[in-house]
């Protein structure tokens, strides 16, 4: 159904003006005249430019298209500045991370803020998730082969993300097959400044955001989202692009896994400047929500034009698909969804003779449409294709009905929780927390242990505090 392509490594879809010009110059005097963007935020080329034409071009980490076990990075460094973010992750900050690692790795990994909804958070091997806790990182692990996402029992430093995801790369030839094994198995092999989970990861719904257009940024910024419905990015219109974010001191350019980027910090001096630009060119940036919130394999026609159909038929009808995204999987490989409702195309059996069969498709939905939930429910199997624009519609209608339990707080919408209590023991000098259920895995205490039976020689975690100094309070939650 789709084609493997040759890709361009971008760490964490982030590269700047520069960069992303000597690409295109590259790819150019090969004869190429458009890129395209993959939803690992790297750039893909045409199956007929080869890694070896491009082997002169030395700045350029290229990836075969039958090349195994080489992956990009995926980052919400995109998301910094532009949408709802955890207060300590800058962009800054993601920067200096991302120099951490390799060029190229053996496992997907993924480092994103949970607070934003445009970067799927665990669609990686190794999946790093920002903690309310400054510098620390939640860790999810799906390793090939594994049938679900497992957590990490600690959370990481920042300072200590490739050294984890490194150990995790020497130790697959081990085949380890629980989340206790590796993290026995890392602790074992390097150092690091752990610190302990002390609740789980808070994970509420927000909507999928518009990010196309030009959109204010503060007080005197802007920032651009640009989407091409073929997912073709004419050459010479990004390398004017690159030439006019240098002349406005543009550090970088974002890649966005939904075959669009973003241009961050146009100066409001400079906004008529890029709107004349973009209108000589002749660049829609205003795509309804309905386009913009599918994500579709590389260079399969077939895909997108099941898109077409089905984006043609909502928009007669008028139909809202605010928060949700779509989907169309290729039945040919497996892969980890990130779409609140996934349109499957069922494999044609194989036939004898001349005889042909209609093409069937499945309809899958996200547990509360959320896909960070990592589950889908089965809603239909073998229907037709034109039975799909009615069964979308009516899984659009299921998920505004289930919204009845949603509250609206400014443009964010939250689930309405229950408030509980919960007991803990918190340090007075740093403030960590000790929770029963969870234990201290830094310090080899396992989870139910009670604060009283903790030895007597128990140190804060964090600032080695004596066990006298932690007091009992009280959360709500």
């Amino acid at each position: 159904m789709s084609k493997q392509l040759n890709r361009i490594i971008v760490k964490g879809g982030v590269l700047s003006p520069g960069e992303l010009k000597y690409i295109c110059e590259s790819v150019e005097s090969l004869g190429l005249k458009t890129i395209s963007f993959g939803s690992r935020q790297d750039i893909i080329l045409p199956k007929n430019i080869t890694k070896d034409s491009l082997s002169s071009f030395e700045k350029l980490v290229v990836v075969d298209a039958e090349e195994v076990g080489v992956e990009n990075i995926v980052s919400s460094y995109v998301c910094a500045d532009i949408f709802p973010s955890t207060s300590w992750l800058t962009g800054d900050r993601y920067l200096y991370i991302l120099e951490q690692f390799r060029s190229k790795s053996k496992l997907k990994i993924n480092i994103t803020d949970p607070k934003q909804r445009l970067v799927p958070l665990f669609t990686g091997h190794v999946n790093f998730i920002a903690s309310e806790h400054e510098d620390y990182w939640y860790l999810y692990i799906r390793l090939p082969g594994w049938e679900a996402v497992q957590m990490y029992p600690a959370l990481i430093y920042t300072w200590d993300l490739d050294k984890i995801e490194n150990a995790i790369e020497d130790i697959l030839q081990e085949e380890p097959e629980t989340i206790e094994t590796i993290f026995e198995l890392v602790s074992d092999a390097i150092d690091t400044d752990n610190r302990t989970v002390d609740k789980v990861l808070d994970n509420p719904f927000y909507p999928f955001p518009y990010f196309e257009g030009m959109n204010k940024i503060g007080m005197d910024k802007y920032w651009l989202g640009l989407y091409w419905r073929n997912n073709k990015y004419d050459i010479s219109f990004l390398k004017e692009m690159c030439d006019l974010c240098l002349e406005n001191k543009i550090g970088k350019i974002s890649i966005t896994p939904w075959k669009s980027f973003i241009v961050k910090g146009i100066p409001r001096e400079s906004k008529l400047i890029w709107e004349k630009f973009l209108g000589k060119r002749g660049i829609n940036v205003r795509h309804s929500m309905l386009e913009l919130n599918w994500h579709i394999p590389v260079a399969n026609k077939d895909a997108v034009n099941l898109k077409k159909y089905l984006v043609s038929n909502f928009d007669q009808n008028d139909i809202s698909t605010y928060g949700l995204t779509f989907g169309i999987a290729d039945y040919s490989k497996s892969a980890y969804y990130f779409t609140s409702i996934v349109v499957q195309k069922n494999k044609q059996p194989e036939m004898i003779g001349n005889f042909q069969t209609r093409d069937t498709y499945n309809l899958l939905y996200a547990k509360n449409f959320d896909p960070n939930t990592r589950q889908y429910i089965m809603h239909v199997q073998d229907v037709d294709k034109v039975e799909l624009p009615g069964l979308l519609m009516e899984l659009s209608q299921l998920y505004f009905d289930q919204l009845g339990s949603e509250v609206e707080e400014g443009k964010v919408l939250v689930v309405k929780k229950e408030v509980t209590e919960l007991e803990v023991y918190q340090c007075s000098d740093c403030l960590t927390i000790y929770d029963e259920a969870y234990g201290d895995v830094t310090q080899d205490i396992p989870s139910e242990t009670l604060f009283i039976d903790l030895p007597e020689e128990y140190q804060c975690s964090l600032c080695e505090a004596p066990k006298t100094n932690f007091k009992k309070v009280v959360l709500i939650k």
